[in-house]
């Protein structure tokens, strides 16, 4: 498993990005082969397709990576042919916040759904026992519960074969690498931006890479006011309210996100993070709060949210896909580049067994050539100097003979 995992990461990191349209549109993990996953179910983002003002999402929820078993889970993951729709100029959501409701609250870069924190079950104080389904003042943690039954992807399907995350999902990025920041990996239905753990420590993007960490507090209440008792049958953490978000407490606010600079977003974004502990293991409230930041557009709520019509003006995007991205790793053009991120130089070595006569090209996120150097030899060490650049994304392209290996270089 750790071997996937850090193939589907540097994957992510070599992402090539398509500067002309944005990153709600170029994120996406599209199949253009027909491969298939689970069951022999076409994987991942079979179509991206956009206007001046959202973009259309369609995929199977199946990821391309192995998932199951699940333990105590008898449901199977079927085809769901969801249609999502995003927002490409989200806003902050200033009057009445929209609860994150059960079933579909974001879709992953793969075209697997998010769920929320709850598994369905809440308290009932008149019978002193759980109904389902439904929400009420005490609620089920849905890890607590249900984490039994998630894959070693953590993720595992409902009853309507909708397979799903509650939380981190380990295989769609390198949960492990905290020394960059983490890709994008999904959207909420808010139309803001989900990220992995990992984030500058500023909101400026300076400072070191560092985890991001959930500003939610493990009650010490030692009774629940017209709920469960606490007890070793309902410890504390068996319900999402017993965790009380503290402001202050960690990175993150009350909805699991912050406004700030990203890669992707040198101008700044509101993004959420997804919160896992030191040791990789998921952290309340896992990825959205009870609540989201941002407006949610009609057909994104309730548990069929995410089942849109495409309007017939629509553009498709035809931009980079996975199994282009492939072609990097078949490439004899083996490189590293340092340090990165960077405050000013990087270098980049071609490795002794390289092709020779490789040409490097910087790209900025507007897609201006800010370098180019031409002739670059294996065992060679080359610099380019960032420091009068500006703070954000960067694509290195190296080519030869066409071949092309891509680097994206963050400028801190």
């Amino acid at each position: 498993m750790r071997k996937r995992i850090l193939i589907i990461g540097l994957l992510l990191v070599n992402l090539p990005i398509a500067f002309s349209q944005g990153p709600e549109i170029t994120s996406w993990i599209r199949n253009t082969t027909g491969a298939t996953g689970y069951g022999g179910i076409e994987s991942n983002v079979q179509v991206v397709q956009y206007t001046t003002t959202d973009v259309y999402v369609s995929s199977t929820c199946i990821p391309y990576y192995t998932i199951g078993p699940w333990t105590a889970n008898p449901n199977t993951p079927s085809d769901q042919s969801i249609v999502t729709k995003l927002t490409r100029n989200p806003v902050q959501n200033t009057g009445t916040l929209t609860s994150t409701p059960m079933g579909n609250i974001g879709v992953w870069t793969n075209g697997v759904v998010i769920f929320n924190q709850k598994d369905g079950y809440y308290w009932n104080n008149t019978t002193s026992s759980f109904s389902s389904p439904g929400t009420g003042t005490w609620n089920r943690n849905a890890l607590v519960y249900e984490g039994i039954s998630f894959d070693n992807c953590l993720g595992h399907p409902n009853q309507q074969g909708t397979y799903h995350h509650h939380v981190n999902p380990s295989c769609l990025y390198d949960a492990t690498n905290s020394s960059v920041h983490s890709p994008i990996i999904g959207y909420a239905f808010d139309g803001f931006p989900i990220y992995g753990a990992y984030g500058f420590t500023n909101v400026d993007g300076t400072g070191a890479i560092k985890r991001m960490e959930s500003s939610y507090v493990l009650s010490t209440a030692i009774s629940r006011l017209n709920g469960p008792p606490v007890n070793s049958t309902y410890p504390l953490g068996n319900m999402c309210e017993d965790y009380v978000f503290t402001q202050g407490a960690g990175d993150l606010d009350v909805h699991n996100g912050r406004f700030c600079i990203t890669p992707e977003y040198p101008n700044g974004i509101y993004a959420y993070f997804v919160t896992i502990d030191a040791n990789l293991y998921p952290v309340y409230p896992f990825v959205i709060g009870a609540t989201y930041y941002g407006t949610v557009q009609a057909g994104n709520t309730g548990p069929q949210g995410g089942n849109n019509t495409i309007p017939g003006s629509t553009t498709v995007y035809t931009g980079s896909t996975s199994a282009q991205l492939e072609e990097n790793w078949n490439s004899t053009i083996i490189s590293t580049v340092s340090p990165n991120p960077t405050s000013d130089f990087i270098y980049i070595e071609l490795d002794p067994n390289s092709i020779n006569n490789v040409k490097a090209t910087l790209l900025n996120s507007k897609g201006q050539i800010v370098q180019t150097i031409d002739f670059l030899q294996p065992s060679m060490k080359c610099g380019i100097d960032l420091s009068n650049e500006s703070k954000g994304l960067y694509i290195l392209k190296l080519e030869s003979n066409g071949q092309i290996t891509n680097h994206r270089v963050i400028k801190k």
